[in-house]
């Protein structure tokens, strides 16, 4: 999506959360073969606000930055080297290898300078952000039914971020990335949603068909593009994001109380 062009100032949040929509209907879903479920994060596990949790996090990481390059110059990049992982085909480079090539290239920052600048971040202004993360009541135990059925549990969220951030919004929700076998993130995935490619690759890591495989999300072009490799998709709406361009249709929506208890009737594996 958007190949051929960077995102701009005024993209990278719209692109990535659009307004919410709040609908719900149910259609038929089959839980008889699932072998693995993959959680999506922001407005699934999570409410976020990232039109107020974006901002804020590139004006305090460009600020560590700012010795070095000006920070609306490193926002700008940064929003292009996002445009960078969202366009990447190669399977051969991670997505943070992507984002830090953006920044060589544009600000001349090196991996190790920006490492650095993440690390401030981290250490003094992290914490800042943990207001505008609120755990759903459900979600642990969406989780710990699907555990009990014996099922493989990914976290499935779009990885433009580091491991550390991602862990830090499933703590502020009340969850532990530890509950997960497999946590996309920067560092290890390759392509984002709505990529196939980014459901194949979660696919090779669980070495399962993607008819064993489930997908729960909100956004009903990034997380129900699942459907293209064979999953079959859960849309909660809560949060849900209806993006006009979307075509996908969800195997079954609804709320995270009707979702729990599926999971819990569909019980443990034989």
């Amino acid at each position: 999506m958007h190949a051929g062009r960077c995102l701009t100032g005024h993209d990278i949040v719209p692109v990535m959360f659009s307004p919410f929509s709040r609908k719900s209907t149910q259609s038929k879903l089959d839980l008889s073969n699932i072998q693995a479920i993959l959680f999506d994060l922001d407005g699934t596990l999570v409410d976020v606000d990232m039109n107020r949790f974006v901002p804020i996090y590139l004006r305090r990481l460009t600020a560590y930055m700012s010795a070095h390059v000006n920070p609306a110059d490193a926002v700008q990049s940064l929003h292009h080297a996002v445009a960078a992982m969202f366009a990447n085909t190669d399977a051969n480079k991670t997505l943070e290898s992507t984002l830090l090539d953006v920044l060589e290239s544009e600000l001349t920052i090196s991996a190790e300078l920006y490492a650095a600048c993440l690390e401030q971040l981290y250490r003094n202004d992290l914490a800042e952000l943990r207001p505008l993360v609120i755990g759903h009541p459900l979600s642990p135990q969406l989780i710990e039914a699907s555990l009990t059925n014996g099922w493989d549990v990914v976290l499935a969220t779009n990885p433009i971020f580091p491991r550390v951030v991602i862990d830090a919004r499933l703590a502020w929700g009340e969850l532990s990335g530890e509950d997960f076998h497999h946590v996309t993130a920067y560092e290890t995935a390759h392509f984002c949603k709505p990529s196939a490619r980014f459901f194949e690759e979660i696919l090779q890591q669980l070495q399962l068909p993607a008819e064993a495989c489930l997908m729960v999300g909100n956004d009903t072009l990034h997380d129900l593009s699942a459907s293209e490799v064979g999953m079959q998709t859960c849309l909660l709406t809560p949060w849900s994001i209806k993006r006009p361009e979307a075509h996908f249709k969800a195997d079954w929506q609804g709320h995270h109380k009707e979702l729990l208890a599926l999971i819990e009737l569909a019980g443990p594996m034989a």
